[in-house]
């Protein structure tokens, strides 16, 4: 099957560079609102780290995650976080 999606970027949510296959992008989707932001590979290593805190109830790690999330990508906080 041929991959278009270098030339349409929104065909999927995760995109991958082909010459070293690595994570580019990935969307994710607030479970509340509904509402998604495209986040980097860190960004979303950050994310995951902050919602797995939230379920371990470990709300210093929750804290600084937040607080260093939101100097990252701010709107990607106030979509997805805040």
């Amino acid at each position: 099957m041929l991959d278009l999606s270098h030339m349409i970027q929104d065909m999927t949510t995760e995109r991958y560079d082909n010459r070293v296959r690595k994570l580019i992008n990935v969307t994710v989707t607030n479970p509340y609102s509904g509402q998604s932001a495209v986040l980097t590979p860190e960004e979303h290593k950050l994310y995951t780290e902050i919602k797995q805190a939230e379920w371990d109830e470990d709300y210093d790690t929750v804290r600084k995650g937040l607080d260093k999330f939101s100097r990252m990508n701010a709107k990607a906080y106030m979509t997805l976080l805040d």
